[in-house]
Parts: C-alpha cells; structure tokens; sequence
C-alpha cells in the first residue's frame, strides 16, 4: 500500500509570493557627490593662458535618483576662497536637492587659474562667452546627459564671483537655462580688466552693460527669452556696492526687452513690497513683469554683509540670520517650472 502523498501548497499564495518579490521596492539609495572633469576648446582663459581649459566638478546625486525620471538640474557657482564642498554646505544645497529631487551640478575652479579661487568674470575672453563661460557651459551639457537632467528645466545660481559668472552665462548661454540667480555679483561685461575689478565691485561698471545686452539679444533665439532673473544683495555689502545688484537687474531687463538701452538707470519696479523679519531685518522684494510673469527680481535684504543668506554660519562667506536664499532661489527657480516647455 503505497505512502499518501504530502498536500501540495496552494497556487495563489506562491504567486502572490513571486510577484512580492518581482514588485518589492528596493531601499531607497542615500543621496551622493559624484566628481567629474570637463575640457572645452574655447575654454582658454586670456589672463592665464598657461592652464589647460579644463575644470573639475561635483555632481550632487539626490536621495532615490534613478536615471529613468529626468529631473531638474541645478548650477552652483561658489565664490572667491570657496570650495564647492564648502558651497554645498554653506547653502544647504544637498538638503533642498533631497527635498525637491534635484540634480546640482558644483563646478570648481582651478587653483592655478586664479589663486584666490575667484572665477576670472573679468577675463575679456569669459565675458565674451567663451574661457571659463564655455567651460560651465560644457560641463551643463556633460552632466544633462550623463546624469539625464530635464533639458528645459536647468538652472543657475551664482555667489560673489560665481554671480558675476552666472550674470555672464545667462546672456551668453540664455538658451541653456530657465532661470538665473545672482546673489552679490556684477553685470556682465561690467569690465574686461583685472586691473579695473575690484573699482567695478565698489563704484559699478565702466562699461555699456545695455549695449552689452542688446547685443547678446540680437544673438539669441527668442524662443530662449524672456530668461528671468532673481537678484539678492545685502545692503551692508562692503565688498559689492549695492549699485552692481541694480545694473544686473537693468542689463536683464534689457537683454529681456523690458525696457529700452541708454533710458533711465532703473524703472519702477511693478510690484514691491517691505517684510519685516523676526531677526530685525527687512526683505524688500521688487518684482518687474511681462505679460503677467515675473521676468526680474531684486531682493534686498537689511544688515546682510558679503555673505550667502540664510547659510550655515560656521563657514565662511555665510550669514546664517536669513532669509533662506536657497529657499528663495529655489522658489524662484520652481515657479519657472514647465514654461520653458510650454513656450517651446
């Protein structure tokens, strides 16, 4: 007489089994800095012609990335004695890029092309577009498709040296961006001398910043503009007088065609309004419009120095009383979302 044979399991809960394993969703990937180096040949840079137009960057990978989803890509330019580890952690960058699910692409400069670690903006060859403006540039495109970041949502932001590289990126390179921040930079073009540089961050430029925008207009598709600009100085600022964050302003509204070149320095701001905030500060925030859509805006914040706002105050160049200029970039940057796309 033969063994009974033993009950065989169910079908459906091997099934449910198998298609829990196939589903299960992995553990979430912390997120990472990844670095990386890009050569332009129109990256050679006239005052120091001796360093190869290469530079080094970080990539700031956010928690959960997976390649498959194109994301928005952020630029930070760090300023003069900075580090883009430094500059990270100054903004807080890693944080905001985890919270919104943002690539941030940290470029670096070379310690041999400038020995304070300030990006060469006054090089005649950068604020023409090409030296170290071409080398960010090549590395924007490098990290858009290595890391597959949305073409139409790449945006950049500028401390002190880094905005005075950004202000010249985003007339030289409109169409590569939705948006741009500078925070304590200058206008492009505001010189194209060493010598003259430090007078242009204390008395404003020496140069035609609106013929400078006209012209960068007249080589720019119109499906590139309008490029909106966020602008945010401190009005205790001794290293870059305040008039600086008005001709970056202007030189925007006149590449953007808000208002004519050679008319009045500044026009009335279309909207504007004073915030008292809980550290005793004012934020004064002017808002200049087309067709209903903030293109330019200037914040202008009380009693801040020479110092990213809001950023961690046990690093340099950071005030940590606020506002948040992250958190204003960002907001600035996030309500451009999808426009591009729509405009085409």
């Amino acid at each position: 007489m033969s063994e009974p044979s033993a009950p065989k399991p169910a079908l459906w809960p091997r099934l449910r089994e198998f298609l829990a394993r196939l589903f299960r969703r992995a553990p979430q990937q912390p997120g990472r800095f990844e670095p990386g180096s890009k050569f332009s040949w129109h990256g050679w840079v006239s005052i120091a012609p001796w360093v190869l137009p290469s530079r080094d960057y970080l990539v700031y990978v956010p928690r959960g990335h997976a390649r498959w989803r194109r994301r928005p890509l952020l630029v930070l330019l760090h300023g003069c004695r900075q580090t883009p580890e430094e500059f990270a952690a100054g903004t807080r960058i890693a944080a905001f890029a985890d919270e919104h699910d943002w690539l941030v692409l940290l470029p670096r400069q070379a310690q041999r092309a400038n020995s304070w670690g300030c990006w060469n903006w006054f090089d005649r060859r950068t604020a023409a577009g090409k030296g170290e403006a071409a080398i960010v540039a090549a590395q924007v495109r490098a990290v858009r498709r290595l890391y597959r970041a949305h073409p139409r949502r790449m945006f950049l932001v500028g401390m002190s040296s880094g905005g005075c590289l950004a202000a010249v990126l985003g007339l030289r390179y409109a169409k590569l961006f939705a948006a741009i921040g500078v925070h304590s930079g200058v206008a492009c073009g505001a010189t194209s001398s060493p010598v003259l540089a430090l007078q242009v961050l204390s008395t404003g430029a020496n140069g035609d910043i609106d013929a400078i925008a006209m012209r960068a207009r007249e080589e720019t598709s119109p499906r590139a503009l309008p490029l909106p600009l966020c602008v945010i100085h401190g009005e205790h600022d001794n290293v870059v007088a305040g008039k600086n964050a008005a001709e970056v302003l202007r030189q925007f509204l006149v590449f953007n065609g808000r208002v004519l070149p050679g008319s009045a320095a500044l026009p009335d701001a279309d909207a504007s309004l004073a915030t008292p905030l809980p550290n005793g500060r004012t934020m004064t925030v002017d808002d200049y419009r087309m067709d209903g859509r903030v293109v330019a805006r200037r914040v202008r914040v009380s009693g801040l120095g020479h110092a990213w706002s809001g950023g961690d105050g046990a690093l340099a160049y950071n005030d940590p009383q606020g506002p948040d200029a992250t958190a204003l970039f960002g907001e600035f940057c996030t309500a451009q979302l999808g426009r591009r796309d729509i405009a085409g």
